[in-house]
């Protein structure tokens, strides 16, 4: 336990952080997850939520921007061999 009052809010607020991030980061795996399950329109659907849930979260400071790009890169040729599969 901190002896500096200082220090005890820094580990309350670091607390909340990884909470809120351990929630966002679970919510993220969870839709990639859905998305790789499901098939055809709804594949794209869940898609498009995901790389909108990975931009909000680069902005919330969740994570690194090439991270965020690099998995919605990912996301996006999946999408495409998915179409391709199915002409």
């Amino acid at each position: 336990m901190p002896n500096i009052k200082s220090a005890e809010k820094r580990m309350r607020s670091d607390a909340k952080k990884r909470d809120r991030n351990r929630s966002t980061m679970s919510e993220l795996k969870t839709l990639e997850k859905n998305m790789r399950a499901a098939e055809g329109q709804k594949a794209k659907e869940f898609g498009a939520r995901l790389i909108s849930r990975y931009d909000r979260a680069v902005g919330r400071g969740v994570l690194k921007r090439g991270t965020a790009d690099r998995k919605k890169s990912r996301i996006t040729l999946f999408l495409s061999k998915i179409s391709a599969s199915k002409k």
